[in-house]
């Protein structure tokens, strides 16, 4: 017979090898379902993938929709035929700016669980992957498989009162960074040789406007934080800290949705982008530490006033401050530290709700001299 053509035997057992994998394939069953999602402005890359009970993964289906209404009925409809009802299905996205929001206030309507990941994970969890270019599939591709292998919580919708804060205090930086520009452009103009008078005159008048604004801006949020009782409390509770005062408490309880995802201190400080970044190996790869800057921005400048006054007024932080500058000699570093203890201590108080003590070393100091 021709050695090109297969023999009887041989098609039998390449049928029974077939029927073997089917089974297989039957036998396992799946555990987890996730629709992993990359979000740009105006379009949405989809993959589904799909955790068998012998934790092997894999990605099944691809397609992208418009970020639109229309596009995310199309996407719930698409994932309702690939799926399977006996096991839930987890739609996770990065947070990309605002653009990921109205597919997850969308989904959340439908009674979807939603996982939002911060860009800084799935960049790092890109690395440890065989991908070496970033397209929008390939980063749908890495969504989807860090939703099925790591155990992520679900996204809860943020409070009304929350979302509102948030856009205020965001507002409201929009309008000082405004105004500090248009004032380094009034002190330029006014000290030129020949200065226009009318180019000034629009600028202060510009700069009345913006100071108006930023105070109507102030009252809504302390109308807001007035009328719920709990925001209230978690904010008096909180602006007994050194330094901190009504805007930047309200500016970390809107940024953080009241905690509401934070399970920890190092969760919080990360989420801020104050986590500390080192590179060593052995001896000869020896990096200077650093501040990640990979997380909320919002967070970390609405910190920088407070620490310099909590170094100022406080002995705690006085304190704390000048042991790091002496151990390194650079200011900045050592208020960054402060900033980063400053937001812990806000989740401390959070969770014991208790008021800042500035004693509380010293009463420890002592009870531990006390004891026998």
């Amino acid at each position: 017979m021709h050695p090109e053509y297969p023999t009887r035997r041989q098609d039998e057992g390449r049928s029974f090898t077939l029927l073997f994998k089917h089974k297989l394939l039957v036998m396992r069953r799946i555990v987890k379902q996730v629709v992993g999602i990359d979000v740009a402005q105006s379009e949405l890359v989809v993959y589904l993938g799909r955790m068998y009970d012998d934790w092997s993964p894999e990605l099944y289906a691809s397609k992208s929709f418009a970020n639109t209404a229309k596009g995310f009925e199309g996407l719930v409809r698409w994932v309702n035929k690939l799926t399977t009802v006996e096991t839930a299905i987890r739609y996770v996205m990065e947070a990309t700016g605002v653009y990921h929001e109205s597919l997850a206030y969308y989904l959340d309507e439908k009674g979807c669980e939603v996982s939002i990941v911060l860009p800084n994970k799935i960049s790092n969890y890109i690395r440890t992957l065989k991908t070496k270019t970033i397209t929008d599939k390939t980063s749908a591709t890495a969504i989807t498989l860090f939703g099925l292998e790591k155990k992520i919580d679900r996204w809860c919708r943020p409070k009304g009162i929350f979302k509102k804060l948030r856009q205020l205090t965001r507002e409201r930086e929009q309008l000082v960074v405004e105004r500090t520009m248009l004032k380094n452009q009034l002190h330029a103009e006014s000290s030129e040789a020949e200065p226009g008078k009318k180019a000034i005159a629009r600028m202060k008048t510009r700069i009345a406007l913006l100071d108006a604004q930023e105070k109507e801006i102030m009252s809504e949020v302390k109308q807001l934080t007035q009328t719920d009782r709990e925001m209230k409390e978690l904010l008096i509770l909180i602006c007994t800290l050194p330094g901190v005062g009504l805007l930047t408490a309200t500016t970390i309880l809107a940024e953080t949705n009241g905690f509401e995802l934070i399970r920890s201190k190092r969760q919080l400080t990360s989420y801020a982008g104050l986590d500390v970044v080192e590179k060593q190996s052995g001896t000869s790869v020896k990096g200077k530490a650093r501040i990640s800057k990979k997380g909320n921005r919002y967070l970390r400048k609405a910190l920088h006033l407070p620490s310099l006054s909590a170094i100022r007024h406080d002995e705690r932080f006085k304190a704390m401050f000048c042991r790091l500058v002496a151990k390194h000699g650079i200011k900045m570093k050592a208020a960054v530290a402060v900033q980063r203890r400053l937001l812990e201590m806000t989740f401390t108080l959070y969770k014991n709700r208790k008021p800042y003590d500035k004693n509380h070393q010293k009463k420890l100091e002592s009870s531990i001299e006390a004891t026998p």
